[in-house]
């Protein structure tokens, strides 16, 4: 279920906070973050995000086509390690 639009998106604050501080400084830091709920903003295009995948954090370089999106889409949280060989349908 979508969030109400009279509310807006929602985004922490000491993200959206660092995120304008690393606008202003002109810096290229990658941002770290927890908060894979968080939207994407129109002020986060052009910025590195550091989003946690409960292991590491993914490096997310935020475009416009990102924008309306959450965190959490672009950084995966499992990782498949693909299928057993199976060795029946091999001759030698």
């Amino acid at each position: 279920m979508a969030r109400s639009v009279w509310k807006g998106p929602y985004v922490e604050k000491n993200l959206l906070s660092k995120a304008e501080a690393a606008r202003d400084a002109g810096r290229n830091d990658v941002i770290k973050t927890w908060s894979r709920r968080s939207t994407i903003l129109p002020q986060f295009v052009g910025l590195t995000f550091g989003v946690h995948n409960g292991q590491k954090f993914i490096p997310v370089l935020v475009t416009e086509n990102m924008v309306g999106h959450k965190f959490g889409e672009f950084s995966p949280t499992r990782h498949f390690a693909g299928h057993t060989g199976d060795k029946k349908g091999t001759r030698e």
